[in-house]
């Protein structure tokens, strides 16, 4: 009896949550809906993280403001975008603005537009005009051919966005540690290989590309930190090109 009411019980229980953090102290950028507070999110949950209507954390809004204001992403142009391990928050959107350019992947996941292993892609040189991949080097056993990859695929004239947590100084990894319980130990997460440090934009240099971290203060208001949870948790941004 209770599996058959599960599917009704969980739209339920989000309707409450909604109502529960209703007001407009909060705004998410992203959806562009307010409300009094973020939901909790994390394996050790961090208050006022995540927006209950789209799914968006502190990084997503942060990167949103910068794509909306500070890039051509969404200029109407036609251009080849290849969006790695896609966020529920941004694939219908960049689907929607980007048009039939837009290409979603992933290694894992089943639900994307191509399955991809970020050190063996399976296109031609200088395919894509745009690259957005958070949130994904920390995961991979070869990070520097990854990014090899990344630079051989993307445009001259083309850019690409990175972005990783920062929980090191400077960026460590360490092999031996295979086992899930112990990486959440030492790299603060079971499936990550490496802690990086902002010494990370050197790797990125070193493989190809030329870096830039966007100073994201240039690009949010005082105002707007608060109101959208960006103080904290917005780890490393990187905007790289060739």
């Amino acid at each position: 009896m209770r599996n058959q009411f599960r599917p009704l019980w969980r739209p339920l229980r989000r309707a409450a949550r909604v109502l529960f953090h209703a007001g407009r102290a909060r705004h998410c950028p992203v959806c562009g809906i307010s409300a009094r507070k973020f939901a909790p999110f994390g394996e050790v949950p961090r208050s006022d993280a995540r927006c209950l209507h789209c799914g968006s954390l502190e990084r997503h809004r942060a990167v949103w403001l910068y794509l909306t204001r500070n890039t051509d992403l969404f200029n109407g142009r036609s251009k080849r975008v290849l969006h790695m391990a896609p966020e529920p928050c941004f694939e219908p959107l960049f689907k929607r603005r980007i048009g039939p350019g837009y290409l979603t992947a992933d290694l894992f996941e089943p639900n994307v537009m191509e399955k991809m292993d970020l050190m063996d892609i399976r296109h031609h040189d200088a395919t894509f005009d745009v690259i957005y991949c958070s949130h994904v080097l920390q995961h991979v056993p070869d990070d520097r051919k990854a990014i090899r990859e990344l630079c051989r695929v993307l445009k001259p004239t083309g850019w690409a966005l990175l972005q990783m947590p920062l929980s090191a100084e400077p960026t460590f990894e360490d092999a031996s540690i295979t086992d899930p319980a112990q990486r959440r130990r030492v790299y603060g997460h079971s499936e990550y290989l490496r802690r990086c440090g902002s010494d990370y934009a050197e790797r990125l240099r070193a493989e190809g590309f030329m870096v830039t971290a966007p100073d994201l203060a240039t690009v949010i208001s005082p105002e707007e930190i608060p109101q959208m949870g960006l103080s904290k948790h917005l780890g490393a941004l990187y905007h790289c090109t060739k």
